[in-house]
């Protein structure tokens, strides 16, 4: 009987050990998603402008598609306060919990004639993400002195990441994929 007891208190204590130590395994991230929300940027200045904005959602994340006619601008995609206009720098108008400004180093103008490529018919709302998951609104911030910029208010912040895939043809394309959890 004694021995029994021995192991009946044994048993407990290990449990409440087992209970009581902390655990060394994580939850793992969201759909694998590492990405992170700091600031992320890359490129050069581009004479190649910005010809159509468009978007797309996953099922993991929202994706935003900047096309441009040539190779990739240079860019840096952050979360801000305000997302400024080119030129004035007055706040572009957004909806959502969190906005990322993108600032891109090319313009939405034809460089030699000053003509447009890139006229949205609604600059405030480039696409429709109505009932989207993470996109709440994106909104043209101009194109001044050769850059353009464009806002992305989305439900918090959340992680994203930023890259860029050559085509169609002789064009290219930024994208920029915002998470919809962490």
């Amino acid at each position: 009987m004694k021995n029994w007891i021995k192991c009946i208190a044994v048993t407990a204590t290990i449990a409440t050990i087992a209970v009581v130590a902390p655990s060394t395994a994580q939850a793992a991230p969201y759909c694998g998603i590492t990405w992170g929300s700091l600031d992320k940027g890359a490129g050069t200045l581009s004479a190649d402008p910005l010809a159509d904005v468009r978007a797309g959602r996953h099922g993991c994340y929202d994706r935003l598609v900047l096309d441009f006619d040539g190779s990739p601008a240079g860019y840096t995609v952050r979360y801000v306060s305000a997302v400024p206009a080119q030129g004035s720098g007055h706040a572009v108008a957004l909806r959502g919990g969190a906005f990322l400004q993108i600032a891109l180093q090319a313009p939405a103008y034809d460089p030699n004639t000053g003509t447009p490529t890139y006229t949205p018919a609604n600059p405030k709302e480039l696409v429709n993400v109505h009932d989207w998951r993470t996109f709440r609104q994106a909104s043209f911030g101009g194109s001044y002195e050769g850059y353009t910029t464009i806002g992305l208010g989305v439900r918090a912040r959340l992680p994203f990441r930023v890259f860029t895939l050559g085509g169609p043809g002789n064009g290219s394309r930024l994208v920029i994929d915002v998470a919809h959890h962490w």
